[in-house]
């Protein structure tokens, strides 16, 4: 609801599904709220253009939500949005609605991507919209996309985003969906998507460039559905997409480890990341296997979560 573009790479029937209505939201936040008790959660507005939508629209949609505010039971609201889809009157409204946190669809800061890809705004719109998010005191975040028509660097978006201050990011690669103008591209061969390795690396390359300047990758890849299992054809889609990038950052930080010695090597990891360290089908032991002819074990032990250390400790 209320985008006004056809972008090349979506079909929101397969990603989005269909509107709800405002009784729908009353009853899935009560359903909701029965799930995830004692916390005490969010509502998002998520799919589609929430500020593109009519005044009325929006007005209607955040009044269902007032009285699960005004008792506690809900803390705040989050959004989506378009970058030329948000001024400083519509931020206004929104966060005497108890808005908090809005998410812009910046998706490249490259204009020549983003005429391509059909977005119909420009990189300056999206610094324009951060500024004003941050002036009244959101949460901001930021979708980039890896892979669009035309693109020279995904690190060319990152450097910018970076330079935008959010709080954090979500990073997705393109998955070419059924149905799509991106797909005529693709069967024409006028496009070529990347394949899932190259995905893997180029978003370990800005996992650790968004961890070195302190902004959080909340999500990377698209959130696997029944519905995108049957629609993508192309490009980068994996049920652990995000899995595998930081399984690339692990074998990464072990392979430097391990470049400064050659006698057998155990590695501490923290216990929540010990299946990134080893890998899929112990993709990792057995590259770093190949490479260096080493005996590796891997422990769990006190360390922080996204590091590697070197130890003789059994």
């Amino acid at each position: 609801m209320g985008c006004p573009h056809q972008c090349v790479f979506c079909n929101q029937n397969a990603i989005a599904g269909r509107p709800v209505s405002l009784e729908e939201v009353t009853e899935q936040i009560r359903i909701g709220l029965q799930k995830c008790a004692p916390a005490i959660p969010q509502v998002a507005f998520y799919g589609g253009s929430f500020t593109a939508l009519s005044d009325e629209a929006q007005t209607a949609y955040l009044d269902a939500v007032q009285p699960f505010l005004k008792n506690g039971s809900v803390r705040e609201i989050r959004l989506s949005t378009r970058p030329d889809a948000i001024d400083e009157a519509c931020a206004a409204r929104l966060f005497a609605a108890g808005v908090r946190e809005i998410e812009l669809g910046a998706q490249s800061m490259e204009n020549p991507v983003l005429l391509a890809s059909g977005r119909g705004h420009t990189a300056e719109d999206t610094r324009i919209a951060s500024r004003i998010i941050k002036k009244f005191g959101f949460r901001l975040v930021l979708q980039m996309m890896v892979g669009l028509p035309g693109e020279t660097s995904s690190k060319t978006t990152a450097h910018e985003i970076i330079s935008l201050a959010p709080d954090a990011v979500r990073i997705y690669p393109v998955a070419v969906v059924k149905g799509t103008p991106l797909e005529l591209l693709w069967r024409e061969g006028q496009y070529q998507p990347l394949t899932l390795e190259q995905g893997v690396s180029i978003c370990a390359d800005l996992l650790e460039l968004f961890s070195e300047h302190g902004i959080a990758v909340i999500r990377m890849g698209l959130h696997p559905t029944l519905e995108l299992d049957h629609a993508v054809c192309a490009g980068v889609y994996h049920p652990a997409f995000g899995e595998l990038v930081r399984s690339e950052c692990f074998y990464r930080k072990a392979r430097t480890i391990l470049e400064k010695t050659e006698r057998e090597q155990i590695l501490m990891v923290h216990p929540s990341r010990l299946s990134c360290m080893i890998g899929q089908k112990k993709k990792n032991l057995i590259r770093l296997k190949e490479e260096f002819g080493q005996n590796i074990r891997v422990i769990t032990g006190t360390v922080d979560e996204n590091e590697i250390k070197r130890t003789s400790q059994e």
